[in-house]
This record gives structure tokens, sequence and C-alpha cells, in this order.
């Protein structure tokens, strides 16, 4: 059953990266395939920060038997930074194997262009960060997963925990945004080495003015390369960024796996630990028991282990 809910959550997330690539809708009300939450504290549509009028919202749920304080996993969605919903989080089973959940909502490229939304993803960690003990969270055992545009922000978030431009001001700022560990699904990196290793077939058509990528950065991502090396992962690689998981599919038709494959580099390069899966045949989403098994087995590696304060 729970590889069947990732299945069907990553090709409606597929058809929603299609369709907004052409129309940006407003953020749907949809929810996600139905889950029990018996036992579980859900905190639903909390504001974890604000900008201007706008609330900026997250869901949160943390198992309420619990001996110590619980690792969490945050989801960050996709859906070309143009459209998507934390309503649909494939994360939830995590709850139960020990974890507490969050899923964010962040401002999309019709809203605001980058940086805001690594603002808006930096200023989750460090609400969450800030309510831990109230939650029953570890604050020190914290990792983000999310696939396609979601896949970028993670990767980011990542990377950057110590650049201080990519923080923003939206609150809770005595806080770390770093991360624990890092699960990323077919993210972009380097937007303007897309074009050039896109599969023969594929129809996207990353270098335009209304590409996603450009829209995220304001502008023409070939004529803003500057801006597009400010949003890419690899730019701010160094030895101390946490563990990652990465996982492409090879016929992947939006996003061409050859990103996933230079931020592998880098990280190896900086000596990043590193875990880098090419999902034979798989296109722009998958699943499996194979799949899901890498994810947990990452993530119990990586945050179910008692951890000391890190030196943020």
């Amino acid at each position: 059953m729970r590889n069947a809910i990732l299945v069907a959550f990553v090709a409606c997330a597929v058809l929603a990266t299609l369709a907004v690539a052409e129309a940006p809708p407003d953020r749907p009300a949809r929810k996600g395939p139905p889950m029990d939450l018996t036992g579980v504290k859900a905190m639903r549509d909390t504001e974890y920060a604000k900008v201007g009028n706008k609330s900026l919202l997250l869901d949160l749920f943390v198992p309420e038997k619990a001996d110590a304080p619980l690792p969490l996993i945050v989801w960050i969605h996709g859906g070309a930074w143009l459209g998507g919903d934390k309503a649909m989080c494939p994360a939830m089973p995590q709850l139960r194997r020990g974890y507490a959940v969050a899923s964010i909502n962040y401002r999309l490229s019709n809203e605001a262009i980058f940086p805001a939304q690594i603002y808006d993803c930096k200023a989750a960690i460090r609400w969450l960060r800030a309510h831990a003990k109230e939650y029953n969270i570890d604050p020190h055992r914290i990792g983000v997963w999310g696939s396609s545009a979601g896949g970028h922000l993670v990767a980011l978030l990542g990377t950057s925990g110590d650049v201080k431009q990519l923080e923003g001001d939206e609150g809770n700022l005595d806080q770390s945004s770093r991360v624990q560990a890092v699960c990323d699904w077919f993210g972009p990196t380097d937007f303007c080495q897309m074009a050039a290793h896109i599969l023969p077939d594929a129809k996207m058509e990353h270098d335009t003015a209304n590409s996603p990528e450009s829209r995220l950065v304001g502008g023409a991502i070939q004529e803003n390369k500057e801006k597009v090396a400010k949003a890419n992962p690899i730019t701010y690689v160094s030895k101390d960024d946490p563990p990652f998981l990465i996982m492409h599919g090879d016929k992947d038709p939006l996003v061409p796996h050859h990103q996933s494959e230079i931020l592998t580099e880098a990280l190896k390069k900086a000596g990043v630990d590193v875990t880098f899966k090419t999902v034979e045949g798989a296109g722009h989403g998958f699943g499996g028991p194979e799949v899901m098994k890498m994810v947990d087995e990452f993530f119990d590696k990586h945050l179910k282990a008692p951890a000391k304060a890190p030196a943020f």
C-alpha cells in the first residue's frame, strides 16, 4: 500500500509540473492519500513566518507517544517552483517509523522570484528548531526531502547552511537553518546546463524566457548567469555539508540526469558523504520497494542515532 501511494503521488506531481509550466494555477485545496493518524498530533496550516500580509504555512505531525525527542523529516514539494502544495506529502509513512514529519509551503515564482523560496525554506527550519521542545522534536536531528523543484531546494538547504546572504529575515534568526541529512529526488542544480543534456525526444525548453527556471530567477537563464549561480546548490558546496542521498531516473524528460551527476561530483570532491542512485528506466518520478528502502535506511543512519549539539 505504501508503495502504491507513493507511485500515485509521483504520477500526480509529474502531471502537475507539466500543467503549471504552461499556466501556473492558484494553490490547490488538495488532500493527500488518507492515512490513519491515530496517536499522532496534527498541526495543519501553522504559520512559520509572515511576509507582508502573507502567512507562510506548514503542517507538522508528531507521534504522541515517544520516550525521547524525535528526529524530524521535512518534506518540500515540487511543481517547477510554480505550483504544488504541502498537502501532497509522501513522507507521512515515516510517522510509523519513529519520526516527526513536517511539510511546508513556500512562495511560488509567480509570487516572488528567487531567493524568496530558499528564504522561506530556511525560515521554516528555523521555526521548527525554535519550537522543537514544545513539539518533542530533536533540534539536532532534522532531515529534508524533496522532489524536482523541492529537490533543488533541499539540496540548497544542505549546501548553504553557512551562507548568510540566503538566510532572509523572516523570523527566528537566533536559530540555525542547517540540516543534518538531505534526500534529493531529481532536483535541478545548474540551470544553464539543462538544455545541453536534455533527452533527445524531450520537449522541455529550459533556455526560453518562459521556462520554469527563467521564471524562478526573473529572466532568461542564459542572460542571467549570476542569478543562476546564486540559485545553484553546487555554488555553496563545502566539506561540512550534511550527508546526501541523491536519486534520479535515467529517462527523466524534464530534469536531466546530468544535473544530479554534477552535484554528486561536487559533493564528493569536497569530501561530503554522498550516495547517488540512478533509478534505471525511471522518468520524472519513481517509487517501489528498492527506492523506499534506500530512503528509509539513509534517514535511519543519519537521524536515528543520538546526536550531539552541532557547532552551528
